[in-house]
């Protein structure tokens, strides 16, 4: 049995401009962290010769002969069954999927699911993948083999953990350079940075297929250019330990980044940002491609508790959490019969 995880990320500046459609055109900067919340993947090999599939997040459990295609038809497991397809494996397995927050609510989920099973896979087949190599197998099967109308910076975030500038290419090369921040820079953002569940399950897909297809004209281009330069003020206040600054760039990205398509913001969604802002939040947003899911805000120093009042108050549940600093990793391997220290 191999028992591996990945972490989920929030998204501090430049989402959007991971989209294949954006930084072929100019190239791309993501600023983004993993979060102690993780997709778990437990696999193990059977006696039967086939392959069953079980996912707790989705209540889906298929079973397949020896030599099935797994490629056929979609359906919520269609993930599991492309990285199988991926490294070829046919038969003798049993792979379930956890996840320890819901699907689609723009923590980058799906990305870490595919980011754990290969972590899984991979190990179950002997290999020793680097996280670059992690990050770009699970790049290609949900971007290639799936077609998948997503970035690539969830992918990285999940392989590597921690804090990372992530660098585009226009060719889809893709640089990680970590960000080394003082421990109570760190310690002060685990306190003032703020996630809020909204209630709201989105289907990110649609989202990101008009701002992939908006990105193509000069308007949204010029947007998404100016997303770039954010990632880069945001990362040298948070080298210098200004987050009141990070508040405020925080508050422009968004407004910057709802105009790219219709549905990343609604009426009720922008209630919700109002209300933050106006209860001690320097600037606050949608994770991931918008639409739902949660709140990141940023408090102002001294206004956290009157800040996490008022959300509740709104009916918006905090997610407490931690930053993670180890990645993607196998938990356990029987053929060591031992849990790996976490």
């Amino acid at each position: 049995m191999i028992i591996t995880r990945a972490p989920v990320r929030i998204g501090l500046a430049g989402g959007g401009t991971d989209l294949p459609a954006f930084y072929q055109q100019a190239g791309g900067r993501v600023l983004n962290a993993a979060i102690n919340r993780y997709v778990y993947v437990v696999l193990s090999a059977n006696r039967r010769g086939g392959i069953q599939l079980t996912s707790s997040d989705f209540s889906a459990f298929l079973n397949f002969d020896p030599g099935a295609d797994l490629d056929s038809a979609g359906d919520s497991l269609a993930l599991v069954r492309a990285v199988l397809a991926d490294f070829d494996v046919s038969e003798g397995v049993d792979v379930f999927t956890a996840s320890e927050t819901p699907p689609g609510t723009g923590l980058g989920s799906s990305s870490a699911t595919a980011v754990a099973l290969v972590k899984a896979v991979s190990t179950f087949l002997g290999q020793q993948l680097t996280d670059h190599e992690v990050a770009e197998r699970a790049c290609h099967i949900e971007l290639d083999r799936l077609h998948s109308p997503i970035g690539k910076q969830d992918q990285y975030a999940a392989a590597f953990g921690g804090f990372n500038v992530l660098e585009f290419t226009r060719a889809g090369a893709v640089s990680v350079s970590p960000l080394e921040m003082a421990p109570e820079t760190v310690g002060a953002l685990e306190r003032r940075l703020h996630l809020y569940f909204t209630g709201v399950q989105r289907e990110a897909n649609r989202i990101l297929r008009t701002q992939s297809d908006n990105a193509r004209e000069r308007a949204t281009a010029n947007s998404m250019a100016e997303l770039i330069e954010l990632a880069a003020l945001t990362e040298a206040a948070l080298l210098r330990a200004d987050l009141d600054e990070v508040g405020r760039l925080l508050r422009i990205g968004w407004q910057k980044k709802r105009g790219l398509a219709s549905g990343i913001s609604t009426e009720q969604i922008d209630g919700w940002i109002a209300h933050a802002l106006a209860n001690g939040a320097l600037g606050a947003k949608l994770t991931g491609a918008g639409g739902g899911g949660y709140l990141l805000a940023m408090a102002a120093e001294g206004e956290e508790e009157r800040l996490r009042a008022a959300m509740l108050q709104a009916g918006l549940k905090p997610l407490d959490y931690r930053f993670d600093w180890s990645g993607a990793r196998v938990l356990m391997n029987s053929e060591r019969r031992a849990w790996v220290p976490v």
